[in-house]
């Protein structure tokens, strides 16, 4: 049995490696390393791939969501909805600039912030709501945007990990995530679903003032040389991440089609296990498995981890604290409620391998000794 990994990046690469390298070497040998056409280029087709007027490329997703809030023209202690159990850049960006997180409770099904509890968090002092598409599937976004428009809130999706995903509405129009709010933000980390070989992020928006101010910021504030109208920051996707994003964003469909396979092999093999939850689809979003994430049971998830990883799967705990926890929150931020669920889940949830090369023998193995932890 070969080095099982979280992610395998290298055998990825392997497979597209032609085409990877020729990008890069044509980056090289024209030395444009900083705003190169290859830049315009990934913009263009990932534009093309959402059906979205505006992406904005940055130096990596948790810069997105900071430029998309700093774009919003907030102020201090204005407060922003944001889910309790999730990575901490989505609300470690609203306390870096001065704003208020207020964390609300998610579903213990989806793992996803609800339209319910995000309407039970909002005051006179709200001002926007970033709802985290967690691990590969959707929010309720049709209902957050009605949400959003009755209380004239923006909304900022956070879809690092749900790119390729599509919301279903009500009346059957598709649409992509992170094209539903204001703004969409993304993260291209090399273990995401399109990922680059560095760092690297994009914000998207359908609105063109927006994104005029959004690409200023990006770039010191400036939309004509040396003339800078708002103070900004310094966030670029440099040309050799563009390019190999550009190469990479051609599979991306394919590659969540193999994810989704992979996660529905563990799931089926899993289903008679009382101990084991399997993750819950959607009706209204497809998932595309960024992670593959159980909740273990019974308090068997640190035995199971063990288990495993003595047996050579690693599995991650993502994640083992919620935010509102968290030491840099405690007195920055506003707790809506109980946080039960979230709390629960990080006490239970458990995540196996995932990525675009599990082979079948690969994902058997794993399959048989969390089977056989449960003397199944």
């Amino acid at each position: 049995m070969k080095n099982i990994q979280m992610v395998d990046l290298k055998t990825q690469y392997n497979n597209i490696k032609l085409e990877i390298d020729s990008a890069i070497k044509h980056v090289i040998d024209n030395t444009s390393f900083i705003n190169g056409q290859e830049v315009t280029s990934f913009s263009n087709h990932l534009a093309s791939y959402l059906e979205i007027k505006h992406v904005i490329t940055c130096g990596n997703g948790t810069d997105a969501l900071q430029i998309a809030l700093m774009s919003l023209d907030l102020k201090p202690n204005d407060e922003i909805i944001v889910p309790a159990f999730t990575f901490i850049a989505s609300a470690e960006v609203i306390g870096l600039l001065g704003y208020r997180p207020v964390m609300v409770d998610v579903d213990y099904n989806s793992f996803n912030v609800t339209a319910k509890n995000i309407e039970k968090a909002i005051t006179i002092n709200t001002k926007a709501i970033i709802p985290v598409h967690l691990f590969g599937q959707g929010c309720q976004m049709e209902a957050i945007m009605d949400i959003a428009k009755k209380y004239d809130l923006f909304v900022i999706e956070d879809n690092a990990q749900a790119i390729g995903a599509d919301y279903k509405f009500i009346n059957g129009k598709i649409q992509k995530l992170g094209t539903i709010g204001h703004i969409g933000c993304t993260s291209f980390f090399p273990s995401k679903n399109l990922g680059c070989y560095g760092d690297g992020g994009a914000i998207f928006t359908n609105d063109d003032q927006l994104a005029q101010k959004l690409r200023m910021i990006c770039n010191h504030g400036m939309k004509e040389r040396y003339h800078h109208e708002v103070l900004g920051v310094n966030s670029r996707l440099d040309t050799i991440q563009a390019a190999i994003l550009d190469v990479k964003l051609k599979y991306l469909d394919q590659y969540c089609k193999l994810r989704y396979e992979a996660a529905t092999r563990y799931s089926y093999a899993f289903k008679d296990i009382e101990e084991l939850v399997t993750p819950s689809e959607s009706y209204f979003s497809t998932h595309v498995y960024h992670q593959y994430t159980l909740k273990v049971l019974n308090g068997k998830r640190d035995e199971l981890r063990k288990y495993l990883q003595d047996n050579g799967i690693p599995a991650m705990i993502y994640y083992p604290i919620p935010l509102h926890k968290q030491e840099a929150f405690l007195q920055i931020a506003h707790q809506n409620g109980e946080m039960n669920v979230s709390e629960q889940l990080s006490d239970e949830v458990l995540s196996l391998p995932m990525h675009t090369e599990l082979d079948l023998g690969t994902i058997a193995y794993i399959i048989s000794k969390v089977l056989q932890f449960f003397n199944k």
